[in-house]
């Protein structure tokens, strides 16, 4: 393969996806594993959707936002992994700029959700253990639909403003990625224009920053109300119920600030592709591993459900 890049700019109707193929070896292992995640997210997250929905005991605000995270986890899956699959075996393959242009929105649109949903959702703890008599009230079925419904608007408006500034002209077609991950398409942009630094400021502060921050307040406040409960049995009751959500909120911002806040370079890292795989597959694939592997609540309406389909 020649140079990944032209010296001069130019209108681009169609990338090349590299992937992996300057390493034909690991293409095998790749289709398989990525398989295996796509197939366990899609299992594992449809059915916490389905025991949510099935078991009235979960009818709660704090499942309502796991629901929401695993329909969120199942579309951004199913957003670029079934694609990547198809291109697997195939030696740099091409896609069109809109195809490209639509599989970067969607999967930026999807990251950023994720990224404020899972503030809400330690919001929705915090409520429930510093003011426990009054959660149902505040945390009632229409304050949680606004919530959800202004987590999806305000993203969506929040991706409109680097969607519609992204360039049209880059210096190359050859993106050293597997999928239009908009990081990859950035490093095409032929200089740090002030557009390319501004895009990349908006979208780093606003989805990874400004909630990491707001969950990290939430979890101290709720260290504190815990810690002034007086029995060792209630306050580790209260610290388990946070459990889950912290350990999701540990992998998911862990491996997102590696890949968009660390120092940039003009040159996509072989690595990256290996912590977007992380990222982007296993992450949503551990969520509901991560909830039905901890939570009681759910292993028990499982339990129920695996009864009730056996006696029928």
């Amino acid at each position: 393969m020649g140079s990944l890049k032209n010296d001069n700019a130019s209108e681009v109707t169609e990338f090349i996806l590299v992937g992996f193929s300057q390493q034909p070896q690991i293409q095998a292992a790749f289709f398989l594993g990525l398989r295996f995640f796509y197939l366990v997210t899609m299992f594992g997250n449809s059915l916490i959707i389905a025991v949510v929905r099935w078991d009235s005991q979960l009818h709660t605000p704090m499942y309502f936002f796991l629901s929401n995270l695993s329909f969120l986890d199942i579309c951004y899956s199913t957003s670029w992994e079934p694609y990547v699959l198809t291109q697997c075996f195939r030696d740099f393959p091409t896609i069109s700029y809109t195809n490209c242009y639509a599989q970067m929105t969607t999967s930026l649109f999807l990251g950023m959700t994720e990224c404020l949903l899972l503030a809400v959702m330690a919001y929705d703890r915090f409520v429930a253990i510093s003011n426990p008599l009054r959660y149902t009230i505040i945390m009632n079925n229409q304050v949680c639909i606004q919530l959800a419904m202004v987590t999806w608007a305000s993203v969506f408006l929040l991706t409109i403003i680097p969607v519609i500034a992204f360039p049209t002209h880059f210096c190359g077609h050859s993106i050293n990625h597997f999928i239009c991950e908009y990081q990859a398409l950035l490093k095409l942009v032929c200089s740090d224009t002030p557009v390319r630094l501004i895009l990349g400021l908006v979208i780093s502060i606003f989805t990874l920053p400004v909630p990491l921050t707001f969950i990290l307040i939430s979890y101290t406040r709720i260290v504190v109300a815990v810690l002034r409960i007086r029995s060792a049995e209630a306050r580790l009751k209260a610290f388990s119920t946070c459990g889950s959500h912290l350990t999701i909120v540990t992998v998911f911002y862990g491996t997102a600030i590696y890949m968009y806040l660390k120092p940039q370079s003009k040159e996509f890292q072989e690595e990256d592709k290996f912590f977007s795989i992380f990222y982007g597959a296993i992450t949503p694939m551990l969520n509901p591993l991560v909830y039905t592997l901890r939570n009681k609540d759910v292993k028990g309406a499982l339990r129920k459900l695996a009864k009730g389909n056996d006696r029928s």
